[in-house]
């Protein structure tokens, strides 16, 4: 079946498909956010297939306490990234940042996807509100 949708989801679409949420949901439990010394950030990038429309996610390499690499999304044949998803374990209530940092507001409009940042107390959104220029170019990110 060829799949005829020719606008990239929302982050807000995104946020709302029980496959992302599943995806989100491991990488925070991944991320061990309730331990102190182990806690570091985990994260990886949503692709859209352009045969069949059907999402696959793939994960990157383990980040640090305050970091993880996404600039270099692996190429899947048929399909672009259509968004990123990070994890920021350490506890708002200890004072970090749950939303998202300036460098990934920097990084993420960059890189022309939205990003969904999984913290303590719920999803936030930074980047474009979806993948810039639609569907076409780069298998990757944008250009």
């Amino acid at each position: 079946m060829h799949h005829s949708r020719t606008q990239a989801p929302t982050a807000n679409e995104l946020a709302a498909s029980p496959f992302v949420v599943h995806a989100l949901n491991l990488a925070w439990l991944q991320s061990q956010p309730d331990d102190p010394n182990f806690r570091h950030e985990e994260g990886g990038w949503i692709y859209l297939n352009l045969n069949t429309g059907e999402m696959t996610t793939l994960r990157a390499t383990r980040g640090g306490q305050t970091s993880v690499n996404l600039s270099h999304p692996p190429h899947l044949t048929g399909a672009v990234v259509v968004g990123k998803f990070h994890t920021h374990p350490n506890p708002s209530w200890e004072g970090w940042e749950p939303g998202p940092s300036a460098s990934d507001d920097i990084v993420n409009e960059r890189d022309g996807v939205p990003d969904l940042i999984r913290a303590d107390d719920g999803i936030y959104f930074s980047g474009p509100e979806r993948r810039r220029g639609g569907l076409w170019g780069e298998p990757g990110f944008p250009t």
